[in-house]
């Protein structure tokens, strides 16, 4: 029963984390109006987060790596909240780039270093789920503090979503004091061991194929507003609408992909990544009818998040000696993968192919990280053969 209360104080955390790095997606027409610069402009708001996560990740977890892990976790959420409020406070778009910065410092390393505790958990078959569990936070907060922090934005101003969005981090914080056990003294540790580890061949195919599928995914979803407002005619009540629905299918995915990761983890990313790219050709098709938005992108957010289970866990075994940091960096990774997601759908749009292309760039990159896992099976097939011989 401990171990259930810690795996919510744990989602809790992500929930406050989704709701952060989500939010600024639903709120970008706002957010560009606000700050007076273009769309695109405010597109690397998202990226900038994200190249934040993917440099923070091992720097944090390195340096918080000599202390209690309960006591890291709650500090990277006082960062969580202090990014916040600078975001809220932040007078104009370079100010609110820098503390976008701040804000992504503690991400990688919280999700990462949970995902740890997390598996430390519960037996070692039912380590997927129990990873799958603590980032449910990460996709409740799409049913939940994404349109809510959305919702807030359009009516009362982006300000107000990222001070409410820091309330979120004061209650991760009470959550983690109160459930997490106290945990092993930290140690020093083992910088250019744990280094060795990451560069591994097979951990870094692994990292890789996680690059590719969060590009695919933040291809589309940096822009989704735009994207249903263009080829939808969305109002922002249906946006709003939409993104909730992206979390259900977001949750959705969530559990199923770490039911399916428990059974298989390549078979469950080669399944995922090409329901990702499918449905991803498909949208183009789907978005200009409200209906056949709704249903396409449920199943699109289906899709979308049950490649993170597996691909974490992945990671997380190839690394066996180092999992705090090879998790850590994933999570880095993955906003890599945001970064590159945006980057390729800004750049779709500034070319002036249209709104309809972005999804079709998605698929691409969900294309390109299923020959990432073919390739990682060969790797590993070639390597148990040699050592056979």
């Amino acid at each position: 029963m401990k171990s259930t209360w810690s795996l919510l104080a744990l989602a809790v955390g992500a929930f406050g984390i989704g709701t952060t790095e989500f939010a600024p997606m639903g709120l970008l027409p706002v957010i560009a109006d606000g700050v007076q610069v273009s769309i695109p402009s405010a597109g690397l708001l998202i990226s900038a987060y994200a190249i934040g996560v993917m440099v923070g990740a091992p720097l944090m977890t390195l340096a918080l790596g000599r202390i209690r892990v309960k006591a890291a976790l709650i500090t990277l959420m006082s960062i969580f909240v202090l990014g916040n409020l600078l975001s809220a406070l932040a007078p104009g778009y370079w100010t609110l780039l820098a503390a976008r910065l701040v804000t992504s410092l503690n991400h990688g390393a919280f999700f990462g270093l949970g995902s740890v505790v997390a598996a430390s958990l519960v037996p070692k078959d039912k380590q997927a789920s129990a990873v799958a569990t603590m980032f449910m936070g990460l996709t409740i907060a799409n049913i939940g503090g994404v349109p809510a922090a959305t919702w807030i934005g359009q009516q009362i101003g982006w300000r107000m979503a990222f001070a409410a969005t820091a309330g979120l981090g004061l209650l991760a914080i009470a959550a983690l004091a109160w459930a997490l056990p106290r945990g092993e003294a930290g140690q020093m540790p083992e910088v250019r061991k744990e280094l060795r580890v990451l560069g591994q061949p097979e951990v870094l195919m692994a990292m890789a194929t996680t690059v590719m599928g969060a590009g695919a995914m933040f291809t589309l979803y940096t822009y989704i507003a735009p994207v249903l407002q263009s080829l939808t005619h969305a109002s922002t009540g249906f946006v709003t609408l939409a993104l909730v629905l992206i979390g259900i299918g977001f949750t959705i995915g969530n559990a199923l992909g770490g039911r399916l990761a428990d059974w298989s983890l390549d078979g469950a990313t080669r399944l995922f990544l090409a329901a990702l790219a499918v449905i991803m050709l498909a949208l183009p098709w789907l978005l200009p009818s409200q209906a056949g938005a709704l249903v396409g992108l449920l199943v699109w957010g289906i899709a979308t998040f049950a490649i993170v289970p597996p691909v974490q866990m992945r990671v997380m075994q190839a690394a066996a000696g180092a999992p705090g940091l090879a998790s850590s960096v994933n999570v880095g990774a993955f906003n890599l993968g945001n970064a590159l997601g945006a980057a390729v759908g800004g750049g779709v749009i500034s070319a002036g192919l249209g709104y309809a292309a972005v999804p079709i760039a998605g698929a691409v990159l969900a294309g390109g990280g299923l020959l990432l896992v073919l390739g990682g099976a060969a790797l590993r097939r070639r390597q148990a053969a040699a050592t056979a011989a």
